[in-house]
This record gives C-alpha cells, structure tokens and sequence, in this order.
C-alpha cells in the first residue's frame, strides 16, 4: 500500500556508501544512532477517486530527511547526502519540494529535507515505486522501520 522508499533506498550505491541501513521510518531515529541518516514520513495519502469505480491509484506526498554531523566541512556531508537521495529516489517519483538546510538545536546536527510525490497502483502490483507497495522492509515493521539500527 505505501510506496517503497526503503527498498529505493537501498537498492543506490551513493546512499548505501553513505548511510548503510540506516534508513528509519516513522521520520525518527534510535536514540544514539550515528550520522549520517535518513528518516522518512508519510505527510498525506489521497486516492485517486473515479466516478465509476473505485480508485486504482493512490498518490502519496512522501519526506525523506537527510541528517549529518558538522565534519568539519560545513553542511557539505548533507548536501552529497540530499544529492544522492533525490537522484535514488527521482526515477519513481517527483521531487516537489526542497524543505531547507537546518541545524538540530540539541545535537546539532544538519538537517535537509525533500518532499516527493510517488503514486502507488492498487491494480497488479505496477506503480511509480517499483511495487504495490505491499508488507516488506520500509513498509511495515522490519529493517529500517521499527525501533533499532535495521539489518
């Protein structure tokens, strides 16, 4: 049902080489958990409503947060970072908003966020993000979704 953004993630080298499995739903962390990440929402979901029947697509408005550390380097880690996730996650969906560079008042930490609209298919498993969105990783408990660091 929801769209896949786990498994997009995880399937580009660029956020693999930089974030692991640390890619966490819910748009929460573990506690303690080391930069740089990634955490995701859903913000809405809406069916595309027909007159005649019911809907056979659902558009979902996803954000996905980019978080670093200050390396030393500025908020340069989380702009490569911002980079590599909307070039993993642009061949599904549509990027629609950049939410701005902002730093974490208590870790200090840099935060980026990007809002995408993916539209996931009720009919035979075909969507923008590659499935239908069903139970796995990224849509339900499992690596990267629930409580701890992933797989």
């Amino acid at each position: 049902m929801l769209p896949l953004v786990y498994q997009q993630l995880r399937s580009s080298p660029d956020v693999v080489s930089l974030v692991g499995t640390r890619i966490y739903r819910h748009g929460t962390a573990p506690q303690g958990v080391v930069a740089p990440y990634v955490t995701w929402f859903v913000v809405s979901g809406i069916p595309e409503n027909e007159l005649t029947s019911l809907p056979k697509i659902d558009r979902f408005e996803v954000q996905i947060d980019c978080w670093s550390d200050n390396t030393g380097t500025g908020d340069a880690q989380i702009e490569q970072l911002a980079e590599a996730v909307r070039d993993a996650v642009e061949p599904v969906a549509h990027l629609v908003a950049y939410n701005g560079v902002e730093r974490d008042y208590e870790t200090q930490r840099y935060r980026m966020g990007l809002q995408f609209t993916f539209w996931t298919s009720r009919i035979g498993g075909s969507s923008s993000d590659g499935g239908g969105g069903g139970p796995g990783p990224g849509n339900g408990p499992g690596p990267g979704n629930g409580p701890g660091p992933g797989p």
